[in-house]
């Protein structure tokens, strides 16, 4: 009795097995049952993935190279606006067959399961710190408002309390007023 299941992740691969120099293209398209990441973007559940595989018959195994594309939707990590970011990942495998050798994937009943990989692959290209663009202002910290909806937030000159004792050693006026009298006088000599 086989412990094989079938799922969109799964490729019969067949016709290719110890046949070294066969090769097989399938272009595939899955759905998501569930969020595919965590954190402040995702790919949602309800999207679905296209992966382009490349299925190549080698001595060993099945050697498998896939290019994965999908949409992460979340929030910036400074404004919190919705954002929509596109995630394109590649990635190589060899799917031994079975031996006595411990492999990490191997081809089971005729098949390949890419499920782990093409997750592995979508979760670690998600950005830990997504924003909308490089230069995005962010929220004021002690309104709480979007600075590019209100720049005069932005404006406001940030005075550091570590500092707040050097602040009276600055230039004086007295001290910029003499110099300013000795520089006239040097004009008219």
């Amino acid at each position: 009795m086989s412990k094989f299941e079938k799922t969109p992740y799964v490729v019969n691969v067949r016709d290719l097995l110890h046949r070294p120099g066969e090769m097989r293209e399938h272009d595939l398209s899955i759905p998501l049952t569930e969020d595919m990441g965590e954190g402040l973007v995702a790919v949602r559940a309800g999207e679905s993935i296209d992966v382009d595989v490349r299925l190549e018959s080698v001595h060993e195994g099945v050697l498998v190279s896939a290019e994965v594309s999908a949409t992460a939707d979340g929030e910036c990590g400074r404004c919190l606006t919705d954002i929509s970011l596109p995630v394109e990942v590649e990635f190589q495998e060899l799917f031994a067959y079975s031996s006595g050798e411990a492999f990490e994937y191997e081809v089971q009943d005729d098949h390949v399961d890419l499920e782990s990989l093409i997750r592995d692959a979508v979760v670690l290209a998600l950005p830990f710190q997504p924003v909308c663009r490089p230069d995005c202002p962010g929220l004021d910290p002690e309104t709480g408002l979007r600075i590019e909806e209100h720049p005069e937030l932005g404006e406001r000159v940030q005075h550091d309390p570590r500092w707040a004792a050097l602040a009276g050693l600055g230039a004086s006026s007295d001290i910029s007023d003499s110099s300013h009298e000795r520089a006239e006088q040097q004009k008219e000599s």
